[in-house]
């Protein structure tokens, strides 16, 4: 019989049957009345029960429901299954995986006289067979977490390289680490200027909005630790002194993961979980620092990627630019040149006339090819939403062509009292100023006016642009500026 019990062992398919059979084998063999199987949880108490751990999980044969509420603790060897003082009347031998203690297999009340020597032997050889059930299912439990770790990051890298924008993609690495993790929150922080860390994405099972923006100031241990290349694992991160931002209230154990990429920080990875939540294993440590690194080296493939794909965007529009001015305005300026010449020679009347608008309607036509080609040649860069900030930048793209930085100058709240549907208008005559001040020989510095109070001719309030050089002045014109302006 013994034999069969211990064949039978570990040929189910979920450990808990597993470990039933185990209890179910042991008080049939040696005829005890009562039988269980425990297994530890964390340790608590106090005063006597100080370091006894609770019951995690209790397999059990011939007990009442009753008598499996009372049984709370794990046994001492002092005491028996069901409180009875360690006798005859009770056996119970610990259940190990290596050697740790994960449990005890115990019985009680044999039916037939006391537990024997050979009683005791059976005990030993059936908690053996369920540590090593234990132990398999661990090591099984341990390779679908790897797996599921692995195929994480490989989904992490996909998403990264498939063309998200830098805010979504480390959006997508928060929350495929926190679910990964069983986290509470899963967060990524970036380097600042002033040498801390600032939560620039987050995950979270609630709303993470007062997450984000939250900074660790610079020289804090946490950083100082990060900086090294080292992982922090805190227990408690509502109490841990190291921890200093104002949502670690809500939080317990955390990871803060180093994401590095040749020696050098670029953010780090944390996973926080719930106040009270369980401690991350030595396992959970592992993988998860093996997931920062491939999420590191994905975040820089993904970011010389986009630089790539930027790259080769502002070639093509180079190209297209060079195209436009080598060809199609030297042939409309060519035709222009031939419209005006035979305009002087028809001499007065309708035909010269009618010439005369056609070379209006070419310069005008040139003109607008030329500032094209000019928004052409601006680098391309993540379009800024505000007028401050597209002003700013069309001047910025136009510094790299004239060798110098126009003055920019804003009266009024511009972003506020300027509505967006101006923009547009603002920003073609913008443009359009600072192409022909390019053409203009002898420029060496442009101001550029941006006002959101001016008051119109006809009394109204409105935003106006003035765009002012030093270049020479053609023949006949009073000055080098343009001035552009409606009502808002």
């Amino acid at each position: 019989m013994l034999l069969d019990a211990v064949l039978n062992v570990g040929t189910e398919g979920e450990l808990a049957a597993t470990l039933q059979h185990v209890v179910d084998s042991a008080a049939d063999l040696t005829e005890a009345r009562y039988g269980a199987l425990a297994l530890a949880g964390p340790a608590h108490g106090r005063g006597p029960d100080r370091g006894r751990s609770r019951i995690a999980e209790l397999f059990s044969v011939g007990l009442s429901d009753d008598e499996r509420r009372r049984i709370t603790r794990l046994p001492t060897g002092h005491t028996g299954l069901l409180g009875h003082p360690g006798s005859s009347l009770s056996l119970g031998v610990p259940v190990r995986v290596n050697n740790d203690v994960l449990g005890h297999l115990c019985l009680a009340r044999k039916r037939h006289g006391p537990f024997t020597e050979e009683d005791l032997a059976l005990l030993r050889v059936l908690a053996s067979q369920a540590g090593i059930a234990i132990g398999n299912a661990r090591l099984y439990g341990t390779a679908r977490q790897r797996e599921r770790w692995i195929e994480g990051a490989a989904a992490v890298t996909t998403a990264l390289l498939s063309g998200e924008t830098a805010a979504d993609a480390l959006t997508t690495l928060a929350k495929s680490a926190r679910i990964l993790a069983g986290a509470a929150a899963g967060v990524v922080l970036l380097p600042t200027d002033e040498g801390g860390m600032e939560i620039v994405a987050a995950s979270a099972l609630d709303d993470p909005g007062d997450i984000v923006g939250t900074n660790i100031a610079p020289g804090s241990p946490v950083l100082v630790q990060l900086l090294s290349g080292e992982p922090v694992y805190i227990d408690d991160s509502a109490t841990d002194p190291r921890m200093t931002t104002h949502v670690r209230s809500r939080f317990g154990p955390s990871m803060m993961l180093p994401l590095q990429s040749g020696g050098r920080l670029i953010g780090t990875l944390a996973l926080p979980r719930k106040r009270g939540g369980r401690p991350y294993t030595a396992v959970d440590r592992l993988l998860a620092t093996q997931f920062a690194s491939q999420a590191a080296l994905a975040l820089v493939l993904a970011d010389a990627q986009h630089n790539r794909e930027r790259l080769a965007v502002f070639e093509d529009r180079d190209r297209i630019a060079r195209d436009l001015h080598d060809l199609v305005v030297q042939r409309l300026f060519a035709t222009e040149m031939m419209l005006e010449s035979t305009r002087r020679r028809a001499g007065e009347g309708e035909l010269s006339d009618l010439l005369g608008h056609a070379v209006d309607e070419l310069d005008s036509t040139i003109q607008e090819v030329r500032t094209t080609i000019f928004a052409l040649q601006q680098p391309p860069a993540d379009a800024p939403t505000s007028l401050r900030g597209k002003v700013l930048r069309e001047t910025a793209g136009a510094a790299a062509l004239l060798g110098f930085q126009p003055s920019v100058h804003f009266t009024g709240a511009v972003d506020t009292l300027v509505e967006e549907t101006l923009h547009t208008g603002l920003l073609a005559a913008l443009r359009g100023a600072l192409a022909a001040a390019h053409r203009r020989a002898g420029v060496t510095s442009i101001d550029v006016e941006v006002d959101a109070t001016a008051r119109l001719p006809d009394g109204r309030d409105g935003v106006r642009l003035v765009v002012s050089d030093d270049g020479e002045r053609a023949e006949g014109e009073e000055e080098t500026s343009v001035t552009w302006e409606t009502a808002r």
